[in-house]
C-alpha cells in the first residue's frame, strides 16, 4: 500500500486525525479519546496502512504524550509547525474555520507537501533531562516569588531597611533583631518565618536539581559545560531543546532557530536589520544568561562586548552580536560532540567544528543572515565518527585557512578568525 500521512491535532482530553494519501484523498478520520481504550483504538484504525507517517501538531506542546506513546511504540512522527497548519488552513476551503477536523486535515496535508520536516526520535534520557530541566525552571520562578514576598514582609517589619539581593540568612539575621509587641506585628513576623522556610526548601530542591542536570549532561558526554558562562542549567536546556543536532543545515539557521539571528529589513538602496522576536524563547533566554555571564567576568566575551561598544554601538546591540555569537559556538559544540558519539550530524556538508566572526564567504558580514527554505531530511547521515577527545584536552580539528586557535590559561580555547569581512582579526568568544 502505498505512503500515508496521519494528520494529528492533539488535546488533552482527544486527539482527531485524518489519514490522507500522497495525493492528498482522505482516507479515514476519526476522533479518539487519549486513555488507553481510545489510544488503541486511534492505532488499530490505521493498522491498514503500514506505511505511515504520523504527522503532530505542537510536539514540544500539547502534542508532546501523544508523540512520545507512538515513537515509544516503534511509531515514524514528523513535527508540523503550527505556523504551517496556519497556513494551510488559511488557504483551503472553509474560510478558516478552526475546528478539531480542519486542523488534522491541515497537518495532514502539510506533512503530504512539505519535505524536510523535523522527524522525531525517543531517547529516554533526553525526556528526562528536559523534565528536570522544566523542573528546575518551575522552582526558580517559585523562588521569584517567594523572594518578593519576604523582602514585601521585610520591609514592613524593618522599615528603611530593604535588602536588594536577599538570600536566606541575611533574611534570617534581619528577622531575629525584630521583636513586635502588637498583633500585628507578631502576625507579619509570623508570617515571614513561612515565607523564609519555604525559601530554604525551594533552594535546597533547586540545588539538588542543579547537581543531578550536571551530572546527567556528563554522563551523556556532552562538553557544553566546556564553553565560558554555560553551566549545567544551560547545558540541560540545551540538550533538551535541541535534541538531535543535525536538524539543523548550518549555524545560521542554528540562530534563526534560537533568535539570535537579526532579520533582514531592507528595503531599496537602505541596508539594515532589526530585532527578531522569533525563535524558541527558552533558548533565547539561556544564551542571555551566558552572555551575561560572560560579560560579568574576565573572558573574551566580555572584551569582545567591550570593543562592539568601543565601536559604536549601544549595550543592546552589542549584547545581540555577543550572543550570536555564542549561540554560534553553541552549534559548533553541539556539532563535535554528535561527532565524537558517532551519531554523525547529518546535513552539515562540509560544516567545521568550530564557529567564526564570518563565513566561509569573505563578503559574509557580522549579522550571518539565516538562509531560507526548510532544512533537508534529519535523518543522521552514516558518517565515520571522530576519535573523542582524550580526558579534557580538546581534539585537534581540521581548520579552515584563516582560523588560529588560542589556548588559555584555564584551559578553554577561542578562535580568532582573519578574514576579509566585516569582523576580520575579531576574537570570537567561546561561552
Amino acid at each position: 500500500m502505498a505512503m500515508v500521512f496521519i494528520g494529528v491535532d492533539p488535546q488533552k482530553l482527544s486527539v482527531t486525525i485524518e489519514v490522507v494519501d500522497a495525493h492528498e484523498r482522505v482516507v479515514a478520520t476519526g476522533r479518539f479519546p487519549t486513555d488507553k481504550a481510545g489510544y488503541a483504538a486511534m492505532r488499530t484504525q490505521v493498522r491498514a496502512c503500514p506505511e505511515r507517517v504520523w504527522a503532530v501538531e505542537g510536539s514540544n506542546g500539547a502534542g508532546r504524550p501523544l508523540a512520545q506513546r507512538l515513537l515509544a511504540d516503534g511509531e515514524r512522527v514528523v513535527d508540523v509547525p503550527a505556523k504551517l497548519s496556519a497556513r494551510a488552513r488559511s488557504l483551503d476551503t472553509g474560510h478558516n474555520r478552526k475546528t478539531d477536523a480542519h486542523d488534522a486535515h491541515a497537518v495532514a496535508v502539510v506533512a503530504a507537501r512539505t519535505k524536510g520536516l523535523r522527524v522525531l526520535s525517543y531517547d529516554d534520557e533526553l525526556e528526562a533531562l528536559r523534565m528536570l530541566a522544566d523542573r528546575r525552571d518551575e522552582l526558580s520562578r517559585a523562588r521569584v516569588q517567594t523572594v518578593n514576598r519576604l523582602q514585601r514582609l521585610l520591609s514592613e517589619l524593618t522599615p528603611g531597611k530593604a535588602k536588594k539581593d536577599l538570600t536566606p540568612l541575611q533574611a534570617k539575621a534581619i528577622l531575629a533583631s525584630v521583636r513586635p509587641r502588637d498583633l500585628a506585628g507578631k502576625t507579619r513576623r509570623r508570617l515571614t518565618v513561612e515565607q523564609l522556610t519555604e525559601l530554604v526548601a525551594v533552594d535546597k530542591k533547586i540545588k539538588a536539581l542543579t547537581k543531578e542536570l550536571n551530572a546527567m549532561v556528563i554522563a551523556r558526554g556532552s562538553q557544553l559545560m566546556d564553553l565560558s558562562g554555560v553551566g549545567p542549567v544551560v547545558a540541560a536546556r540545551t540538550l533538551a531543546d535541541v535534541g538531535d543536532v543535525a536538524r539543523f543545515a548550518d549555524r545560521n539557521r542554528f540562530a534563526s532557530w534560537t533568535g539570535t539571528a537579526p532579520l533582514d529589513a531592507s528595503s531599496g538602496e537602505q541596508n539594515r536589520h532589526r530585532l527578531s522576536r522569533a525563535g524558541n524563547r527558552r533558548m533565547n533566554h539561556m544564551i542571555h544568561i551566558a552572555a551575561i555571564s560572560q560579560i560579568r567576568l574576565d573572558t573574551d566575551g566580555r572584551a569582545y562586548y567591550r570593543r562592539k561598544c568601543a565601536e559604536g554601538k549601544k549595550p543592546l546591540e552589542a549584547l545581540r552580536c555577543l550572543k550570536r555569537r555564542i549561540s554560534d559556538a553553541l552549534y559548533g559544540q553541539l556539532v563535535t560532540d554528535a561527532r565524537a558519539a558517532g551519531a554523525g550530524p547529518g546535513g552539515h556538508c562540509g560544516a567545521t567544528q568550530e564557529s567564526s566572526a564570518a563565513g566561509s564567504n569573505p563578503l559574509t558580514s557580522a549579522s550571518d543572515q539565516p538562509l531560507p527554505g526548510p532544512a533537508p531530511t534529519t535523518l543522521p547521515a552514516a558518517t565515520t565518527p571522530a576519535k573523542p577527545r582524550p580526558g579534557s584536552a580538546p581534539e585537534q580539528p581540521r581548520r579552515r585557512a584563516g582560523a588560529v586557535k588560542v589556548q588559555r590559561p584555564t584551559g578553554r580555547t577561542t578562535l580568532t578568525a582573519t578574514s576579509a569581512g566585516a569582523d576580520s582579526k575579531e576574537p570570537v568568544p567561546a561561552p
